[in-house]
């Protein structure tokens, strides 16, 4: 981690200019995907009203498997992946030590794990990705959710937000996430529910909704959408994936079974989009609080930008290199 840091700073150093945005021209009948993509029109029509695309069976179980035996592996320390961030639910961090996968409600940043990254290199998921991003993919930002039994808190729900909330980087419609169900996913163990149509509008304030239970680290809320806008809850079947824009406003409920609900995704972005300054903006909080973690991971000596953060995490899986990997 340290040598691939080096390389970046003296990246960013260097003065290198972006290569701006791909003019590979997209069908003015559709806005957030490329032309002469593995989409059918019915497919396009659907993800432009609604900024989600549900396809079925995409990964196989067999897949699905081996990143669950990896993830069980990381939990109880018998794998352990460089800069890997493991997160607890706030109400288990305050409750006794839980051993292994238990204790564990999401790990994220696992790039450099050579099972796990598998699941971001996967070919049946980038033809879908290229659709969104075009055929230069870099992927941004990786986690294995594990979404606990709810402890009686409703600590186990995810608040309402827009990904692009966490991303200094644009365009927006050059963003995409895959989220793949590594099980059964319903309304009772807490699907994901998406805010229809919401990904045309804006990025709004996001911050910590006042829970009287308590909210996870950084799980950030949209301060402003309409109550009234209608939900659908996305009930997927093992392999079942997702893909949707980072402006569509989506959570998920508690968890009201006994077991645990285990999710992976990969949000990905096209190597021609750039990365922006966040200060003065919405998302200077989550900056600051993002940058005060790293600070407290790689110590206050080392001078370190939220972009900065962000491009070390970048890793090319498509196509060729440009401003989001090296």
């Amino acid at each position: 981690m340290t040598d691939r840091l080096q390389t970046v700073l003296r990246h960013l150093a260097s003065g290198k200019p972006h290569q701006g945005i791909s003019t590979n021209p997209v069908s003015a009948a559709y806005q957030y995907s490329q032309p002469d993509c593995i989409l059918s029109d019915e497919q396009r029509r659907f993800y432009d009203k609604n900024g989600f695309l549900v396809i079925k069976n995409l990964v196989s179980g067999d897949k699905i498997d081996k990143y669950r035996e990896r993830f069980e592996k990381v939990c109880t320390r018998e794998v352990k992946i460089p800069g890997v961030i493991i997160m607890r639910d706030v109400a288990i961090a305050k409750s006794e030590f839980v051993p292994g996968e238990h204790a564990v409600t999401k790990i994220q940043d696992w790039m450099l794990d050579p099972v796990l990254f598998q699941y971001c290199c996967d070919p049946e998921i980038l033809k879908y990705v290229e659709a969104f991003t075009g055929p230069d993919i870099a992927a941004m930002h990786t986690m294995v959710i594990n979404k606990p039994p709810d402890p009686g808190s409703k600590s186990s729900r995810h608040p309402l937000h827009q990904d692009l909330h966490y991303f200094p980087f644009r365009p927006a419609d050059r963003i995409v996430c895959s989220w793949t169900a590594m099980e059964k996913v319903d309304r009772s163990n807490g699907c994901l529910v998406v805010l229809p149509g919401s990904h045309t509008g804006d990025l709004k304030q996001h911050d910590y909704p006042e829970w009287e239970g308590g909210v996870n680290k950084m799980y950030h809320g949209v301060r402003d959408y309409s109550p009234d806008h209608p939900r659908v809850h996305l009930e997927m079947e093992k392999g079942d994936t997702v893909f949707f824009h980072p402006l569509l406003i989506h959570g998920s409920g508690m968890n009201r079974t006994q077991g645990f609900r285990k999710a992976i995704s990969c949000h990905y972005a096209s190597n021609h989009c750039y990365y922006i300054d966040v200060e003065g903006t919405t998302q200077e909080n989550i900056s600051s609080e993002t940058l005060e973690i790293a600070r407290k991971r790689l110590g206050n000596n080392i001078k370190l930008s939220y972009k900065d953060l962000w491009r070390l995490r970048a890793r090319l899986v498509k196509g060729q290199p440009g401003n989001m990997t090296e």
